[in-house]
């Protein structure tokens, strides 16, 4: 993944685009009372999933790209939780419920692959490094 030129041709962070928009849109319908509370904590998650890919690519290395990744996976878990409240409390239509909880959940599955793949490949890494045999010097 660090060797992809742009954060923004990362496939899960074009999605966690989608998804940040699509929970702006269902946002926009809740309670005005709600603006500063559940409102604003939904949208911070959503713009943090997105925001911890770019940060965790531009960080150039794999254990802080895999660190970053976790944080926005985090924050997955935390809108999904927020956006299930929302509709619990009847602040969302079903359709923008399904929308953002299905994009959500896609983003999620994503993260978890992409850094599954990334801990392996550190693993093995480590394993490597670790049966190196060093190189004798010539006298």
């Amino acid at each position: 993944m660090l060797g992809v030129q742009s954060f923004r041709d990362i496939i899960v962070w074009q999605r966690s685009m989608q998804l940040c928009l699509a929970v702006y849109k269902l946002t926009s319908t809740f309670p005005r009372e709600e603006m500063f509370g559940l409102t604003s904590q939904v949208r911070r998650a959503a713009v943090s999933v997105a925001s911890n890919i770019a940060e965790g690519h531009g960080r150039g290395s794999e254990a802080q790209l895999t660190h970053f990744l976790c944080i926005a996976r985090g924050s997955s878990f935390e809108l999904q939780t927020q956006i299930m409240i929302a509709r619990d409390l009847g602040f969302t239509s079903l359709e923008g419920f399904q929308t953002c909880a299905g994009l959500s959940d896609e983003v999620g599955k994503m993260l978890n692959a992409t850094i599954t793949t990334l801990r392996a490949k550190q693993q093995r890494a480590a394993k490597l490094a670790a049966t190196k045999v060093p190189f004798p010097h010539q006298n």
